[in-house]
């Protein structure tokens, strides 16, 4: 697989970006496998890493992901690179790529990978749930004990069972919510955060559906109207930036021609 194919296949996956460049160094690297460059758009890829194109166009995919959110967000991206947001684009690129079977999701594809996973999901994160949904039906209880018999329930959970007072009100959340013990503790938290009852449950059917949990959370973000005049000045932008960034590739191309013509 080349350079061309790399770009290719990732312009299957997000045909609407601004121009970018996919270069192998032709090294091996001890220390990362790719980078992007936002102020040049390039993804170097250190090529002789890999031993096959599924390994390759795995870091092509993560590389290709800093692209998208470095020109699509609509706010600065930060130093920090791998925030949600870019985990929920790269997280969506992957899943597009094993739909049109550009990489396969190895761990399904693994057996031993695959026989772990069942024995995870079913004999502990599954009971993790259980158990988290019977705590909050006790914690339930035991707030209703105490406003009976006019005790104070935080003192009773935080003095007697040496619980957290914010993490026993998610318990019984997460049981009065009636929230499927599959999900897991962390989850069933997640969801049980959520006071809008139709993104709760968006959210829930997310992750039940197998997304991420980045991913999930997007789907529940409503997009901001947005009037035409700062659409078409976004737009602007982001042509004014590959128009720079291809001036500056144009430029580097020129100087290396005159340096072979000398």
């Amino acid at each position: 697989m080349n350079q061309d194919q790399v770009k290719e296949i990732l312009l299957r996956l997000n045909e609407d970006v601004e121009e970018f460049f996919v270069i192998f160094s032709g090294k091996q690297s001890n220390k990362v496998n790719g980078l992007y460059h936002p102020d040049t758009r390039e993804i170097i890829l250190h090529n002789r890493n890999f031993e096959n194109d599924q390994l390759l166009m795995y870091t092509a995919i993560h590389e290709f992901a800093h692209h998208v959110h470095f020109t699509q967000s609509p706010v600065p991206v930060g130093s920090r690179a791998h925030t949600i947001e870019f985990r929920r684009i790269f997280h969506d690129l992957l899943n597009t790529a094993e739909q049109q079977g550009v990489i396969r999701n190895v761990f399904e594809a693994d057996q031993d990978f695959a026989l772990l996973t069942e024995s995870i999901k079913k004999n502990m994160i599954g009971p993790q749930g259980l158990l988290a949904r019977r705590l909050g039906e006790a914690f339930m209880q035991a707030q209703a004990l105490c406003e009976k018999k006019g005790f104070r329930f935080e003192d009773y959970i935080e003095r007697v069972l040496q619980f957290d007072t914010s993490t026993a009100r998610t318990l019984m959340k997460a049981n009065n919510y009636d929230l499927p013990a599959e999900l897991g503790y962390e989850n069933m938290k997640l969801v049980a955060s959520v006071a809008d009852a139709d993104n709760r449950e968006e959210l829930q059917s997310s992750l039940m559906t197998g997304n991420s949990r980045d991913t999930a959370k997007f789907s529940i973000k409503k997009p901001e109207a947005q009037d035409p005049v700062t659409r078409l000045l976004k737009e602007k932008k982001r042509i004014e930036k590959t128009i720079d960034s291809l001036t500056k590739k144009l430029e580097q191309v020129n100087m290396n021609l005159e340096k072979m013509e000398q």
